[in-house]
């Protein structure tokens, strides 16, 4: 990034970080006019980001990754948010060949074998995807929490995302787990149901378990792999 950039960018953080979550996808629209996108999971996080974007008409796109091995309580949200909505939410895939080489070679399990297996996996099915559908685009908004993880916790509400050369929006980054229940209820909006079922982060039905009493928020994700590499990708540094 250039000097100037940079500027804008401390300018852009200094002024999101006094705006609820409505306003400052308000005024993001406003500072891009074109090139802002939202990619969701359908999680609790995502759901409330939808409802701020939509329910306010605003010119924000909004795309999920189809990774081919979701949960069918994922596909049940994503079909009543369309609902709910009126909004056809837009779906990036796998690439075909680099999908049917992997399952080829490597077994349609070989995640669990190593921790680089798994990543080549997310890559392929998460990684890549992403990458397609943030080509061309100014400002990335995401459903990022601080609680989420370790590795999370010294990202900024906005900051460059130098992997994908895209400005990085986390408007609930500081929001406790409360916070977006207290929000998914007041404004009725469709989630997932495996939440209520001890999955707190949703991913790939066969890496992702309900977490145990005392667990943490983490443990349902990879959970043969050690805490410091449980993550896929999309929001490394």
């Amino acid at each position: 990034m250039t000097h100037i950039q940079t500027e804008n960018l401390a300018a852009l953080k200094n002024q999101l970080n006094q705006l609820n979550l409505e306003e400052g996808l308000h005024f993001i629209t406003k500072a891009f006019s074109t090139g802002v996108t939202f990619s969701s999971s359908f999680s609790f996080e995502d759901q409330a980001i939808t409802h701020a974007i939509l329910s306010q008409e605003l010119t924000i796109d909004i795309f999920t990754l189809d990774t081919g091995r979701l949960f069918a309580e994922t596909y049940s949200v994503w079909n009543n948010t369309n609902e709910r909505y009126h909004k056809n939410i837009t779906a990036y895939f796998p690439q075909q060949q680099a999908l049917e080489k992997l399952v080829a070679e490597k077994g349609p399990n070989s995640f669990y074998e190593s921790a680089d297996n798994r990543k080549e996996c997310c890559f392929i099915r998460k990684v890549e995807p992403l990458k397609r559908a943030l080509a061309g685009k100014n400002v990335w908004i995401t459903g990022v929490r601080s609680e989420h993880s370790l590795a999370r916790t010294g990202l900024e509400i906005v900051e460059w995302d130098e992997a994908n050369q895209i400005i990085k929006y986390n408007p609930l980054l500081h929001w406790s787990t409360e916070d977006v229940k207290n929000y998914i209820s007041k404004h009725n909006i469709p989630y997932n149901i495996l939440h209520d079922k001890g999955f707190i982060s949703i991913g790939c039905a066969p890496c992702t378990r309900a977490i145990k009493a005392g667990e943490d928020f983490r443990a349902g994700r990879w959970w043969w792999e050690d805490n410091s590499k449980k993550e896929c990708g999309l929001h490394s540094r």
